[in-house]
C-alpha cells in the first residue's frame, strides 16, 4: 500500500467517526484540504442485493438536479434522421460502419455510447471493446433509444449512469467540491432516493445497509439513511 500524503493524514484527523445526516456529511466533505484541480465528489451505496440473482441487479441512469460539474463525450450509432437528431443535440461523434471500425482499432476516448436499436447489429460485434469498460449501449440503462437525441441531451445535461458490481455495491459521482454544499447535497440526495425506489420485492432483509460520499483525493464520510 502506497504511503499517504500529508494532506490526506490531514484530512483523516478530520474524518467523523460517526454516521452524519447528509447535510452536515457534505459540510465536513467541503472541509477537506483543496487541491490544485476540482475534485469529483462520489456517492457509494453498500446494497443487500445477490449480484448473483438477475432480478437483483441495480442497473439505470438518471439525470442529477444540477448535473456532474463535466462535459460528457456522447458518440452516437445511428443514421439518417436519428443521426440528425444527435447531431443537433452535441453528440461528439455520430456514425456507423465508420464508427465501429474506430472502436475495433481500440479507440475508446469517449464516455457514453449510444445506440439507435436498428443499429445494434452493428454494435453487438463491439462488446468485447466496449463491455469491460462500462461503455455497451443497453435499453436497461436507456443508451438503447429510438430517441437518440433526447438520450444525447440528458447525458449532456449531467445524467449518470449506474450498475452494481459484484459485491453489490453501487458507485456514481455526484458533482464537483467547487459545488455548492446545497446542490451538492440535492444531487446525492436524489440519487439516493432513485436507488431506494428500485428496491427489488425480492429483497427480504435491509435494502441499503450503508452510504458514503468522498471526493477524488479525501477520505469517505458515512451518511445516516
Amino acid at each position: 500500500m502506497g504511503k499517504k500524503s500529508k494532506r490526506y493524514r490531514a484530512a483523516l484527523e478530520k474524518q467523523p467517526k460517526e454516521m452524519l445526516p447528509l447535510g452536515k456529511a457534505v459540510e465536513v466533505l467541503k472541509t477537506y484540504d483543496a487541491t490544485k484541480f476540482d475534485q469529483t465528489v462520489e456517492v457509494h451505496m453498500r446494497l443487500g442485493v445477490d449480484p448473483n440473482q438477475a432480478d437483483q441487479i441495480i442497473r439505470g441512469s438518471l439525470v442529477l438536479p444540477h448535473g456532474i460539474g463535466k462535459t460528457q463525450r456522447v458518440i452516437v450509432f445511428a443514421k439518417g434522421d436519428a443521426a440528425k437528431a444527435a447531431e443537433e443535440a452535441g453528440a461528439d461523434e455520430v456514425g456507423q460502419e465508420d464508427l465501429a471500425k474506430k472502436i475495433k482499432d481500440g479507440w475508446t476516448d469517449f464516455d457514453v455510447c449510444i445506440a439507435a436499436p436498428d443499429m445494434m447489429g452493428l454494435v453487438g460485434p463491439l462488446g468485447r471493446v466496449l463491455g469491460p469498460r462500462g461503455l455497451m449501449p443497453s435499453p436497461r440503462a436507456g443508451t438503447v433509444t429510438p430517441d437518440v437525441g433526447k438520450v444525447v441531451s440528458e447525458y449532456k445535461a449531467g445524467k449518470v449512469e449506474f450498475r452494481n458490481d459484484k459485491g453489490g455495491n453501487v458507485h456514481a459521482m455526484v458533482g464537483k467540491m467547487s459545488f455548492e454544499a446545497n446542490k451538492l447535497e440535492e444531487n446525492i440526495a436524489s440519487f439516493v432516493d432513485f436507488i431506494s425506489a428500485m428496491k427489488p420485492q425480492s429483497i427480504k432483509g435491509t435494502y441499503i445497509k450503508g452510504v458514503a460520499i468522498c471526493a477524488t483525493m479525501t477520505p469517505s464520510v458515512r451518511v445516516a439513511t
